[in-house]
């Protein structure tokens, strides 16, 4: 009994533990935090000290989440446009703007969301009755408005096939997402699954209409952001690789109906604003230097599929410049002041937060609250409204007293 005891009080370094199961240490945190994994003591040096029940417990932990990750799929399940992980979404926000919008905007029927990143807030107006115009400089977002807005008529039942048929591949061979993603940002059998299912798409495309390949590409591009081994984003992936439940297609919901006069774009929101009019447009700029086209490269990788080469230890496409914003370096407010003079529309709605001065560097604003006044002054009347709101990071900054601003302007 007595060497039971003893045993199971051996120290053991928390670097050891890591090692041994293969764990992330913010995992390891997350699991005392979440109470499944009792906090070992601390040493007179503040380092935790493991022992053998520490151990028992962890490997309880790894098994039940295998066995949770090996569950069959809810075959009712149905994928939702707000179901990824996306730097600065608006889906917590879509209150506090549909309340801006309602009380102080009047006959608003067609709403666009020129920088419309998941689509969520097109998705809202959609859904309130409004024709939308969406767009993006992504083609991977892109082809997820395809998804959700187009009113293009699809066999349905095909796509429920597909995707089930997809669900069951186990392929042995390794391709090019294996060979420059596996082991990193994905398992090595979740990597040779998606490049399998990509490149099946691509086989079957001349019996796919668009939409229908959107779908199923987005369908894809949806589940890699469940069992990705990132922090939300692909600008790099987890030292440790503790992301390792099986990917899992589902069937994206939609309703034709409401889509009937939206229109979906793949421009530069510059350009783009030349060429429609619209009673409230709304505008989401990426305003700080994370280029949303190095966010989201291994994205954009699989839906355009020209399977381009690699560099660096984040594995990113050679040639990004089609898809870099001007809204990510200095020329922002110059940007900015071109896109707002071109605007026709009753309204403009603009986002914005008082990062500025806030966060990592890479997070400042290229734009400033003053900027962004007195370039709306030119065109009518700025109200400006605000709400607390807790952002979304790559949890390296905690930003406290973070505000969401809209701007509104009555043009006049």
């Amino acid at each position: 009994m007595r060497s039971e005891v003893s045993k199971m009080n051996v120290n053991i370094r928390t670097k050891d533990i890591l090692n041994k199961f293969s764990l992330s240490r913010q995992t390891l945190y997350n699991w005392i935090r979440e109470g499944k994994l009792n906090a070992p003591k601390k040493d007179w040096r503040g380092w935790r000290m493991w022992t053998e029940q520490h151990l028992l417990e962890l490997e309880n932990i790894i098994e039940m989440n295998e066995q949770k990750n090996q569950t069959p799929l809810n075959p009712d399940a149905k994928l939702q446009i707000h179901n990824r992980r996306y730097l600065g979404s608006k889906y917590k926000l879509l209150p506090f703007i549909w309340k801006v919008v309602s009380e102080n905007c009047k006959d608003i029927k067609v709403v666009a969301d020129i920088f419309g990143g998941t689509g969520v807030v097109a998705d809202f107006f959609n859904k309130k009755g409004k024709t939308v115009i969406v767009n993006d400089i992504l083609y991977s977002n892109y082809l997820s408005y395809l998804t959700w807005f187009s009113d293009e008529k699809i066999d349905y039942e095909k796509i429920e096939y597909l995707i089930a048929h997809f669900n069951q591949v186990q392929p042995r061979e390794d391709n090019y997402v294996s060979a420059h993603f596996g082991g990193t940002y994905f398992t090595v059998e979740n990597a040779r699954k998606i490049g399998f299912i990509r490149e099946e798409i691509e086989k079957i495309g001349d019996s796919l209409s668009f939409r229908e390949k959107a779908i199923l590409i987005t369908s894809l591009l949806y589940a890699m952001d469940k069992v990705a081994n990132t922090t939300g984003h692909y600008d790099a992936f987890r030292r440790k690789l503790d992301t390792t439940k099986e990917i899992k297609l589902l069937v994206p919901e939609f309703k034709d109906e409401i889509n009937k006069g939206n229109r979906i774009y793949n421009e530069d929101a510059n350009k783009l604003v030349r060429n429609i009019t619209a009673d409230l447009v709304y505008i989401d700029t990426p305003y700080n230097s994370r280029q949303y086209s190095d966010a989201y490269h291994l994205l954009e990788n699989i839906a355009e599929w020209k399977k381009p080469e690699v560099v660096g230890v984040a594995k990113k496409m050679v040639n990004r410049s089609h898809i870099k914003s001007d809204y990510c370096t200095m020329k922002a407010p110059q940007a900015f002041a071109d896109l707002i003079s071109n605007i026709d529309s009753k309204y403009i709605l603009v986002s914005y937060n008082n990062m500025a001065q806030k966060g990592v560097g890479r997070s400042n604003a290229k734009i400033s609250s003053e900027e962004i006044i007195d370039t709306l002054s030119s065109r009518g009347r700025v109200s400006i409204f605000e709400t607390d709101f807790t952002p979304y990071t790559t949890g390296k900054s905690k930003i406290d007293n973070h505000k969401e601003i809209l701007y509104l302007c009555e043009l006049s």
